[in-house]
């Protein structure tokens, strides 16, 4: 760790994991109400449920988000973070306008807007937490004397998340105009401004983690931003036909929705081909694990799922069924969640001076997690798949689908009680860290200390 400032990134990777852990616990309610026994109903209804765990999906995410941008910006820029205190302010408003939203859910104080569900006093304060965010760290970059690829498309990606965040605080009485705009929430987000944050932290890793050339890395960078705006765009167009759009919308989403997975092809291929022209044997293997468990499993889950099921032959009939779920259960773990977890486990050594890089926990962990991760997506797709047959083609009724896939959502329970021990480890291993301290600033990589 080069600046005492960076360790503010704890803090915001502390909240991550409790986060993080209250999402999983919504996420068993759900399952457990698919299989029947939804004993919580009168509690937490299951509209609560799910918009309390999607939402959280997306809070703890933006909260590493911005925990990376803390401890790779002053890093890359080479200065200390323009206001530490700014930062402490920024993040504990954070959480309290997130409590306050949670409360909210389950007292019916909500849009109903699915991923927006926000209310709109609440969404005022995101806007002005998000910008004392972004002048904190535009300040940052503003004031030092250099400046990277790699910040400047992690901070572009950061500044174009909030851009996108306004559309969807336009209110509409015209469902179709609603749901156009949402969209641009949504989908720009996760398949494109939040790709350029993925990039950018993927390409911060792979510089410490392989000893590649920057020059390098960087160039492949920006190939990965070009594919993501080419695909992106106009990929939202395979979502507007559903809602009312023009019939055009479904070719102009279908052709550049199956132009997307080059994008995330393209990371698996810049980190592998990182990876072979490594020029440093790293001691700390499992950051290196989980960067490139993000760049293959990305390609997998958001690459390949979303190509297989957002093609308009396909996606007439699995848009809106669980198999959407499996894909994005899959794309959000591999694109976002991996990285996530792969910038907290290359920055707390650093931070904290213990260099405990191969702990038998950290490994069961990735493995474990990510079994996981794979087993839940093939018990969504199984039953997705179920669906579609069923409700799509046999024109069963929905409620009725619903109960014949109960059977396979003991096999998503079991898959995600894995994947729950897996972050479970995940999280001991982060406890064992400690807290930052700044008997670590200055302290080489390859310098090992004693637990």
């Amino acid at each position: 760790m080069k600046y005492a400032s960076q360790k503010v990134a704890f803090w915001f990777f502390a909240t991550c994991m409790l986060l993080f852990t209250l999402q999983l616990i919504y996420g068993f309610i759900m399952g457990f109400a698919h299989m029947g026994f939804d004993v919580l109903h009168d509690l937490i209804p299951f509209n609560t449920a799910r918009a309390v765990h999607t939402n959280l999906l997306v809070v703890w995410l933006l909260t590493g988000f911005m925990g990376a941008a803390h401890y790779i910006i002053p890093d890359e820029v080479q200065r200390e973070l323009y206001s530490v205190k700014l930062a402490y302010i920024q993040l504990g408003s954070l959480v309290v306008v997130g409590v306050v939203a949670l409360i909210g859910f389950h007292v019916n104080w909500w849009e109903g807007r699915k991923f927006l569900e926000i209310p709109r006093p609440l969404d005022y304060l995101v806007v002005v937490n998000v910008l004392t965010f972004l002048f904190n760290i535009g300040m940052t970059v503003f004031k030092a004397n250099r400046a990277s690829t790699t910040s400047i498309v992690l901070y572009t990606g950061l500044v174009a998340a909030a851009l996108l965040y306004l559309p969807g605080m336009i209110y509409f009485e015209n469902q179709t105009m609603d749901s156009y705009f949402r969209w641009w929430v949504v989908h720009l987000w996760v398949e494109g401004v939040w790709e350029l944050i993925m990039g950018g932290i993927l390409a911060y890793l792979l510089i410490k983690l392989t000893g590649v050339d920057r020059e390098v890395i960087e160039k492949w960078l920006y190939i990965i931003v070009g594919l993501t705006f080419l695909s992106g765009i106009l990929g939202t167009g395979h979502h507007y036909y559903y809602i009312g759009a023009p019939k055009y919308w479904l070719w102009v989403g279908g052709i550049f929705s199956a132009l997307e997975p080059l994008a995330f092809l393209g990371m698996a291929l810049f980190a592998i081909t990182m990876y072979r022209r490594s020029g440093r044997e790293h001691p700390n293997k499992l950051a290196l694990m989980w960067t490139m468990g993000c760049a293959i499993m990305s390609f997998v889950g958001a690459g390949f799922l979303g190509f297989a099921h957002t093609l308009p032959q396909v996606n007439l009939y699995t848009h809106g069924t669980l198999v959407t779920a499996m894909h994005g259960h899959l794309a959000f773990w591999g694109a976002y969640a991996m990285i996530v977890l792969a910038i907290i486990n290359y920055s707390m050594p650093l931070m904290t001076g213990r260099k405990n890089y191969g702990s038998m926990t950290g490994n069961l962990a990735f493995w474990l997690s990510n079994i996981g991760m794979l087993g839940m997506t093939g018990a969504f797709a199984v039953a997705g798949i179920a669906q579609v047959y069923l409700e799509r083609k046999m024109g069963m009724d929905f409620l009725q689908v619903q109960r014949e896939v109960e059977p396979h959502f003991l096999g998503l329970v079991l898959a995600a009680s894995l994947f729950t021990v897996g972050i479970a480890l995940y999280i001991f291993d982060f406890t064992k860290f400690g807290f930052p301290s700044d008997e670590a600033l200055g302290v080489s990589e390859d310098t090992t200390v004693v637990v």
